[in-house]
């Protein structure tokens, strides 16, 4: 045999007494022999939410069962059966030992109970002993193997003892402690049960929570039975009639029908495990042993200490992971929550689908529709590659390379690796894949009942990172486009007028003198009209950079239109603004020196200075510096794309 076993664990909610009982013997078996496990953990089944439950069930397509030494099975806890079925299918198709627990599937070994023999126990205790023939029903639901085979358990001793099956007294639930209420609330619209049968212990609570707010006594006027005994049942008041199941011991025996196959020991498929009904104080009867209320006290303090603990670990979380604006950032407020819940390793898995809209490049054309595209979104699978922002292992985060999905985590069989129990947990919002994160030997999973939030604070954070993110390259990108001009890569006149705002206001209120220089390009509809629009679009870029260089001490230009650009800068001078022209002209001969055009680029200029008075529009500056730049042309006429404005002061040089 290999030195390391590795066994996967698919199983959903494992905040609940079913599943932590077995996932315990589970652990017990797997420390004791040197197996590894891998938990691939859901929480399904949380209201209404089917893309919730997309979402977490997702996590089971990230378990290539073919790379584990053997499988187990909690299938229902998976309540969707399409999920349960398509977990059920690659598991048969795997080429290694599967053990399926509570449901009889074929070709795999399957560990039950006998949900029939021990609910018929219950109702026949009902009508044997008690004498009762009103006995109402709430169900699980109904693609639940272990639901049907109870409810097929009363129809069919209520039939045997001549007793009518009426729809009015079955209430069909979902195994919620919320079904109890809704199932009372249903039978109180007609006659009065004499007993309430439930498919599980938390839909019993739920009943007699409701009956007690109805002031119906329990057991006294309605007796109310459960299934599973579960620890709240049993020392609730009054205690809870129910069927216990050996959970630790079906735990430790699909482990060891694992190792038996892998060893050749023959053993049976199916195992039918015993159980036990214990009739207690919800239905009249006393036989069921009370916890010490010493004990009692200890252990729901440290439950409740133990849970004030994680509520604040999980709210300070929350709070710190909180509008974080960059992966960066966001990781390293997370490293001391993780180093908080005690766990060896830990490893933040994000799809690739996750970088879109956050880490695409700026001068794509589709930027926002690549953001927004429903089909970046990873709704089934985790893609092909996996990035890790943040790896956790022995006390020091370290980086780690992306890696294959397939993988599921890097180096996770290799023999070098110390055994331990790793917790696979899905990342998403909704039905929408985020990725996953792998803890590894940390209590925090099996004892904490705001784990899930824990997970889910994880998720709802990065969520917001993406947002704000993406916000912010969105938002830079529209500003972008609105304020610069697509074609010469500078100001348009809307960015000219944000940009020159303040200090022109600057200006007039110390009364700082201020330049306004239009720049006309000479012989542009000539290139045009010869070498095509392609050569006019260049030379306009080209005039552009040319203005780009020469603005060096606080200049602001734009592009104005067609062929004008325009050139604002405070605290000039008549001298400064002749050298700047110059310096326009220089460069200009200097690109085509390098340029070597087909054609010559040049531009006339005209530059205009005032002190501006308080009632000065920048744009009746821009027109006296037109005017000026067209004297020099020997023209006139105003630009077309310009009023010629009145009453403007013409100091110029």
């Amino acid at each position: 045999m290999k030195q390391h076993i590795h066994i996967a664990v698919i199983v959903s909610t494992i905040d609940e007494e079913y599943q932590s009982g077995i996932l315990s013997g589970i652990r017990q078996f797997a420390f004791a022999s040197g197996i590894t496990l891998e938990h691939f953990v859901a929480f399904g089944n949380i209201g209404d939410n089917a893309g919730h439950d997309t979402g977490e069930y997702n996590i089971f397509s990230l378990a290539d069962f073919n790379q584990f030494d053997g499988v187990i099975l909690l299938i229902n806890t998976i309540q969707n059966h399409i999920y349960a079925d398509t977990v059920l299918e690659r598991a048969a198709a795997a080429s290694v030992p599967v053990v399926c627990i509570d449901k009889d599937v074929p070709e795999l070994y399957t560990i039950c109970i006998d949900n029939q023999k021990a609910m018929q126990n219950i109702v026949e205790h009902f009508i044997l002993h008690h004498g009762y023939t009103r006995i109402n029903y709430v169900s699980g639901p109904a693609d639940n193997i272990d639901s049907r085979e109870r409810f097929k358990a009363y129809k069919d001793v209520l039939t045997r003892y001549g007793i009518p099956v009426e729809e009015q007294r079955i209430y069909h639930g979902n195994f919620v402690s919320r079904d109890g209420i809704y199932a009372v609330n249903k039978f109180l619209q007609t006659s009065l049960p004499q007993a309430i049968v439930c498919a599980n212990d938390n839909m019993a609570i739920g009943v007699m929570n409701s009956l007690t707010a109805h002031s119906i006594r329990v057991p006294e006027d309605v007796a109310v039975s459960g299934f599973d005994y579960i620890y709240n049942a049993r020392n609730y008041a009054p205690s809870l009639t129910s069927v216990e199941r050996p959970l630790e011991r079906v735990g430790q025996l699909a482990c060891r029908k694992i190792l038996n196959h892998l060893e050749g020991i023959p053993q049976e498929r199916n195992e039918i495990m015993e159980t036990s009904c214990h009739f207690s104080q919800s239905c009249g009867c006393h036989d069921t042993p009370v916890m010490n209320t010493d004990e009692f006290k200890k252990r729901n303090f440290t439950v409740l200490e133990s849970f004030s603990v994680d509520v604040s670990l999980v709210s300070r979380m929350a709070s710190a992971l909180t509008e974080c604006d960059s992966l960066e950032t966001y990781t390293e407020r997370l490293k001391p929550f993780i180093q908080e819940i005690q766990c060896k390793e830990f490893y933040l898995c994000l799809c690739d689908s996750y970088k879109h809209g956050i880490m695409a490049d700026e001068t794509e054309d589709n930027y926002l529709m690549h953001i927004l595209s429903p089909d970046k979104y990873l709704i089934q699978g985790y893609g092909e590659r996996i990035l890790v922002p943040l790896a956790y292992r022995n006390h020091t985060f370290f980086d780690m390379p992306d890696f294959q999905a397939s993988e599921m985590l890097p180096e996770l069989f290799s023999e070098e690796n110390e055994r331990g129990d790793y917790y696979f947990m899905p990342l998403h919002i909704g039905e929408r894949t985020i990725g996953y994160c792998v803890i590894k030997d940390s209590q925090f999973p099996v004892t904490s009942k705001l784990f899930h939030h824990f997970i889910n604070n994880i998720s709802n954070s990065l969520e917001s990172v993406r947002k704000i993110i993406s916000l912010d390259r969105t938002t830079q990108k529209l500003n972008k486009l609105y304020t610069i001009d697509t074609l010469a890569n500078i100001n348009n006149r809307n960015g000219f007028r944000i940009g020159t705002q303040h200090v022109f206001q600057e200006c007039i209120r110390f009364r700082r003198p201020v330049m306004l220089m239009f720049l006309d390009m000479d012989g542009l509809k000539y290139i045009n009209d010869t070498f095509g629009h392609k050569a006019g679009d260049n030379a306009i870029c080209c005039m552009a950079d040319v203005l780009v260089k020469a603005c060096t001490d606080q200049e602001i230009c734009c592009r104005f239109g067609g062929d004008e650009f325009i050139v604002f800068a405070p605290d000039y001078t008549n001298e400064k603004a002749q050298a700047f022209s110059e310096k326009i002209q220089q460069l200009l001969t200097e690109t085509n020196q390098r340029k070597r055009f087909s054609y010559t680029l040049a531009a006339s200029t005209g530059y205009y200075l005032t002190i501006p008075e308080k009632d000065t529009n920048l744009f009746q500056l821009i027109s006296a510096a037109d005017r000026i730049m067209y004297e020099e042309k020997k023209r006139r006429k105003n630009s077309r794309y310009l009023k010629t404005g009145s009453n403007i002061d013409t100091h110029h040089s």
